[in-house]
């Protein structure tokens, strides 16, 4: 092909901090496209130091190429950072923390997007934002470049769970034409190796209330003859895991909410029944078993989605939830012993008063199994009460203080992120 055989040339700064720019693309066997690629980021950069005054460089991260595209990287003025582990995600976070600019624009190796696109991005970044996604349902995506189902299903399907588990605001979760700033990536601390790090970094961003944009991004036909390393169902589950991973709220908080909201209704109208203040209910003993189960479930899950919120806030990529913090005079490792081994008290008691009552009938069989289901929904949260607090302890760092003091990520006055959206 004629694009093979053009030859480019790329200026760079002396002093590599000097760089303003990273432009970064994941290349595995991309030859074909490389010429093409990285002669388009060179005209975006002539275009930043024109109108921006801003310096720059191209990075190829190589996956493990076997085709030459090292080399002829190389040999068009780009800088070649090799990355052992694969995947999109590995490719991508290595020549991120690899690229010497305060900017970084990352984009397809495969001439799918235009990286002159990128400096209306970078623009946005120089006027304080931290992260800017193009969207390609805003832009335009031409004819054969994105498969039905993914432009009809897929990806607005998994956008719309996005923002509504994280409220980000964006249209286009996972285009692969972006821009972030250095520090803004180190903050993130991404690790999916995979496409689910188109995700990750949306949702990470939106966790840490991250200034969030995006501007339109036109997707064309890429230029290889081979099948894309994309493949759809894999990629759209690993995608889709990822959102609930890093949700408790949906993951564990909404269902754990339901299950205890149910449970304690049922095993409420059925000790309002016993207790003669309800006539007639629908539903028999067996109900009574499925309450407290629910009960014992929804306090589980509940302790779930507390726990890997911390997690989130210890690990650096998530925002500690204000009710959080108002309770945290309550959420101790001394609270939760001392309401657990109180539950399991009341359990204990109350089956020592079932057994009494038993004996007493000459140990007949129960009018209701209602006692002993509530005895054992006491003694099971109480239980898992006491194990949570431990729990809890060692995911805050081995502190019986487990929730933090205050919001620990940026100032009070950081636009919430898709505010500009």
């Amino acid at each position: 092909m004629e694009l093979q055989h053009r030859q480019f040339s790329l200026v760079e700064p002396a002093d590599r901090h000097a760089i303003d720019v990273s432009i970064v693309m994941p290349c595995l066997n991309e030859v074909q496209s490389l010429p093409h690629c990285i002669g388009n980021a060179i005209d975006a950069l002539a275009r930043l130091r024109t109108e921006c005054g801003l310096s720059g460089e191209i990075v190829i991260a190589d996956n493990g190429s076997a085709d030459g595209s090292q080399a002829l990287a190389a040999a068009l003025g780009a800088r070649v950072v090799p990355v052992v582990r694969r995947g999109y995600g590995a490719a991508l976070i290595k020549g991120c923390e690899a690229a010497a600019g305060r900017y970084i624009l990352m984009g397809d190796c495969d001439g799918s997007y235009d990286f002159t696109e990128g400096v209306a991005m970078i623009a946005k970044l120089d006027q304080g934002f931290d992260l800017c996604m193009g969207s390609r349902f805003k832009g335009g995506i031409e004819a054969g470049a994105m498969p039905w189902k993914n432009r009809y299903i897929g990806n607005p399907a998994l956008t719309g769970l996005l923002n509504l588990f994280f409220r980000s605001g964006v249209s286009d979760a996972h285009c692969g034409l972006r821009a972030i700033r250095k520090d803004a990536f180190a903050r993130l601390g991404l690790t999916g190796l995979g496409m689910e790090f188109a995700s990750e970094m949306v949702i990470k961003a939106a966790l840490l209330k991250l200034r969030t944009t995006e501007v339109p991004a036109t997707l064309s036909p890429d230029l290889r003859e081979r099948e894309p390393h994309l493949r759809p169902w894999r990629d759209g589950w690993r995608h889709l895991r990822y959102l609930f991973m890093l949700s408790p709220t949906w993951m564990f908080g909404v269902p754990g909410i339901v299950a205890v909201g149910a449970g304690t209704l049922i095993l409420t109208i059925a000790m309002l029944h016993a207790l003669g203040l309800l006539g007639s209910i629908p539903f028999g003993e067996s109900w009574i078993v499925i309450g407290a189960l629910l009960a014992v479930s929804g306090h589980m899950a509940a302790l779930m989605a507390v726990a890997s919120h911390l997690y989130g806030v210890r690990a650096g990529y998530r925002l500690p939830n204000s009710w959080l913090i108002r309770a945290r005079g309550l959420l101790t490792l001394e609270g939760c012993v001392i309401g657990g081994l109180l539950l399991m008290a009341i359990a204990v008691a109350s089956m020592i008063g079932v057994a009494v009552h038993w004996g007493a009938g000459s140990f007949a069989a129960l009018r209701s199994i209602l006692p002993v289901a509530l005895a054992g929904v006491a003694g099971t949260i109480g239980l898992q009460t006491l194990f949570g607090g431990f729990l809890l302890a060692v995911i805050g760092g081995n502190e019986a203080n487990f929730v933090p003091t205050a919001n620990t990520g940026p100032a009070a006055d950081v636009v919430p992120v898709g505010a500009h959206a």
